[in-house]
């Protein structure tokens, strides 16, 4: 598939994140058998390379710059941080048709990554927004390879309930809109105003709309219909999920219209998140990781020492 790749310049000099970039390459679905096509993804890596990791996913439309208030406080606190970014976001590869982005691929170009580049074992995994839906994908499908769990902000549709109207109307938004700026939206779904700087960090990995394939065809493939190419495989994710009991966290923000209450459904179905320390992040948004970073990367630190 054609990709491209956002030069480098565009990632100098971002407020607040001076992290040593690193890369490995994934498999290009296109190439052709024994052909050699791959896709680069970038992950930040942070902290004693011998601790067990802290993975922490982004979602849609951000990258990995979304956990800078975070990365630190967890490195000072003695773990491992690993923030990757998704193809088509951040640094790593995008590919430039919205048709190459389907869910199944965005699944399988993680696994491949962390799994067969990584080979990442004992991990802590935090996900928001799309990084719930790939990442609790992978945790279904490879629950060995996870210590515990912590979810904010996100879940993993079947298509076999109604979306809400904020989501329904943030993919109509996204599938017909003309303009798709990042930066913006990303402040919008923010209870704090961002600095123009910030905004800037967000917009920087897509130089032209030739970028954007993936932020904008991503809101379009979370399932919102019981027959989605997707929903079966989420529905044997839950099959699994429901048999999941190591330690599993829920740390929902009250102010995100698209996902608030959505923590319920954890709570009921998975056994992990039984006698774990739930907790409601007052004042922030859809982003929390944005409004209320320290504060969610202090309960993650309690996570791992008090629900283990």
């Amino acid at each position: 598939m054609d990709a491209l790749r956002t030069p480098e310049d565009r990632f100098e000099g971002l407020p607040g994140w001076d992290f040593a970039p690193h890369h490995v390459e994934v498999d290009d679905p296109d190439a052709p058998e024994g052909g050699g096509g791959s896709l680069r993804v970038h992950y930040i890596d942070e902290g004693p390379a011998d601790a067990p990791p802290v993975l922490l996913l982004h979602g849609e439309p951000t990258w990995g710059y979304l956990y800078r208030h975070m990365i630190p406080e967890l490195v000072a606190a003695g773990h491992r941080c690993i923030v990757p970014d998704l193809v088509g976001f951040g640094r790593s590869d995008k590919p430039t048709r919205q048709e190459d982005h389907t869910y199944a691929r965005h699944v399988e170009w993680m696994r491949t990554a962390l799994f067969d580049r990584l080979d990442l074992t004992d991990i802590t995994l935090f996900v928001q927004d799309w990084g719930g839906l790939i990442g609790l994908r992978l945790v279904a499908e490879h629950p060995e390879r996870f210590a515990r769990v912590a979810v904010g902000n996100t879940g993993l549709p079947t298509g076999d309930q109604p979306m809400s109207d904020a989501f329904l109307a943030w993919q109509e938004f996204a599938r017909t809109t003309e303009a798709f700026p990042v930066g913006a939206i990303i402040n919008g779904g923010c209870t704090t105003a961002l600095a123009p700087e910030v905004v800037a960090g967000y917009d920087a990995p897509f130089p032209d709309d030739t970028y954007l394939a993936g932020p904008r065809a991503m809101p379009s493939l979370v399932p919102t219909t019981p027959d989605d190419p997707a929903a079966a495989a989420n529905r044997e994710a839950w099959e699994a999920l429901a048999r999941f009991d190591k330690p599993f966290l829920c740390a929902f923000s009250d102010a995100d219209p698209i996902t608030k209450g959505g923590d319920r459904v954890f709570h009921k179905l998975v056994p992990g998140t039984a006698g774990q320390a739930h907790t409601t992040i007052e004042g922030g948004g859809h982003f929390l990781q944005e409004d209320r970073g320290r504060q969610l990367a202090g309960i993650l630190i309690g996570f791992i020492t008090g629900g283990a």
